[in-house]
């Protein structure tokens, strides 16, 4: 009787194996060792056939080959290899849709000019300073509470200031109900001091945070008609003296929108919180080699709650396994 793909085999065909390939990676870990005419005959199926499909999965990786005798790799190894290179094509298409964000430059260009083709010519105010930055953003929220600011930060420096001096403000201001923050990060940016109190209270208050491992560059948007960019698209900050332009108009502004909601989809939530640390703990102490049921009686709870949180993790991450989940936590700075 043919074998058929088992439940553990599913993310193979999620990362371009058919069922074919599937099916006889299966029987192979099944067997451990054997040569084509073993596989032919568990398969049930012609020995050339079967040797095309042996030969298409040692290309992929997930199978070796041995005088004549055929290995499946461990799951784990197999898979990871795939992959690895899913997340290359990933990563190539990341750097292509940002290469395309570059072309905002022409809509700078346009609102350089000072003209807004739906209500004429609107004012762009060149704007100096840290202070004066916060303090605008906090003054137009008084205007017309409750405003809604998105902004993006690219790098540690504007970070850094922002946890030190700013960011208790903007809290305050989020309790007084004037207004409600969500920011893009660089993950990078995490292990900086006091980034964590600061964010978790920014959090607690009604803020929203996700990271990316780079952002493009600062910008911000306060309620349907107001902008800010920087003097140097793709630069931060400190290096201009918080030198910035603060342009109304909702032309800008939705475009500026558009953007933060397009980086906020390929962004990833921050790990804090209860239901965040629960995920965090599963993931390192996987990551470590230990099993579910050890980890539900480190952890204190019951093996479905440790799947729960391994199911929660996937879906925050994006990823299509739990070896997918601790790659990417690693590499988004969770587990460190």
């Amino acid at each position: 009787m043919r074998n058929q793909p088992s439940r553990g085999a599913e993310p193979f065909e999620t990362l371009g194996l058919d069922p074919a390939q599937t099916a006889l990676y299966t029987a192979l870990l099944r067997l451990h060792r054997a040569t084509r005419t073993d596989l032919a005959q568990a398969m049930d199926g012609p020995v050339e056939k079967v040797g095309r499909q042996l030969d298409d999965l040692v290309r992929l990786g997930v199978v070796d080959e041995q005088s004549g005798e055929y290995l499946a790799r461990h799951p784990a190894a197999a898979l990871g290899r795939v992959i690895a290179e899913r997340l290359d094509r990933l990563a190539e298409e990341s750097r292509r849709i940002d290469s395309a964000l570059g072309s905002i430059r022409g809509l700078i260009h346009d609102y350089d000019a000072g003209r807004d083709y739906q209500s004429g010519t609107f004012p762009v105010e060149m704007v100096n300073g840290a202070d004066v930055l916060y303090e605008s953003v906090v003054g137009i929220a008084v205007q017309s509470p409750p405003m809604e600011l998105l902004t993006a930060i690219p790098d540690e420096r504007t970070m850094a200031d922002f946890v030190r001096k700013f960011a208790d403000p903007w809290i305050d201001a989020q309790k007084r109900q004037l207004l409600t923050v969500q920011a893009i990060i660089p993950v990078s940016t995490l292990s900086l001091p006091g980034v964590r109190d600061q964010l978790t209270r920014l959090l607690d208050t009604g803020g929203k945070v996700r990271t990316l491992d780079r952002v493009p560059s600062w910008f911000m948007t306060a309620g349907p008609e107001v902008a800010g960019l920087p003097a140097l698209w793709g630069g931060n900050l400190p290096d201009h003296a918080y030198n910035f332009y603060l342009v109304r108009t909702p032309i800008v502004v939705g475009m500026l929108r558009s953007l933060f909601q397009e980086l906020w989809g390929r962004a990833v939530p921050l790990p804090w919180g209860r239901r965040g640390d629960g995920m965090v703990q599963v993931l390192r102490l996987a990551a470590q080699g230990v099993c579910d049921d050890s980890i539900a009686r480190q952890l204190g709870v019951s093996v479905r709650t440790v799947r729960a949180r391994f199911a929660d993790a996937m879906a925050e991450l994006g990823a299509q396994s739990r070896f997918h989940a601790g790659v990417e936590a690693a590499r988004r700075g969770w587990l460190s």
